[in-house]
């Protein structure tokens, strides 16, 4: 039996996307299909991209441990909590690209039972802009090894702001 904190995971995972999903067939004109979630070891969510399956992992950017818990709707692990203090230590103008980087630095460790997995990180936070997004993609570091075919963001909890390519090259 599935507790509501791991409820409201999957339902925010899902909510991401499909989010992710309309803005890629918006920009590409590629169907995305039909999601499901997968089980540990498994990125968090399956579709279709274009009648071929696709593994997509889901991370979110917060700014605070309070917006990470708003978002959420449920307590932090120790790990986040932690990384969310470290980085109200960061002078405000670095936060966006160093919250980036330790996503996917966090990310890159991970090893997934899938032949294509896709990471798209959704920015949480209300005060990065997607402009603020792409004047820091080329200060990004993704890690040289990692298991991502493609590296998304959305530049905001809607999809109103769009999605921009962090890897392989950021579009």
């Amino acid at each position: 039996m599935m507790t509501s904190s791991q409820q409201e995971k999957i339902r925010i995972e899902h909510e991401a996307a499909r989010v992710f999903m309309r803005q890629y067939e918006r920009s590409f004109h590629v169907p995305m299909r039909h999601i499901w979630h997968n089980e540990p070891r498994k990125p968090d969510v399956s579709c279709y991209l274009d009648k071929v399956r696709l593994d997509l992992e889901i991370a979110h950017l917060y700014g605070s441990e309070e917006e990470a818990m708003l978002v959420l709707g449920r307590e932090l692990s120790d790990e986040t909590r932690i990384a969310l203090q470290h980085l109200l230590q960061t002078e405000p103008d670095h936060r966006l690209l160093m919250a980036l980087n330790t996503i996917l630095q966090s990310k890159s460790l991970k090893r997934y039972h899938s032949e294509r997995v896709w990471l798209v990180i959704r920015n949480a936070n209300p005060l990065w802009t997607r402009g603020e997004l792409l004047e820091n993609l080329d200060k990004v570091s993704v890690p040289p090894e990692h298991p991502f075919e493609q590296i998304w963001l959305l530049g905001d909890m809607v999809g109103a702001s769009g999605i921009a390519q962090l890897y392989p090259d950021y579009i």
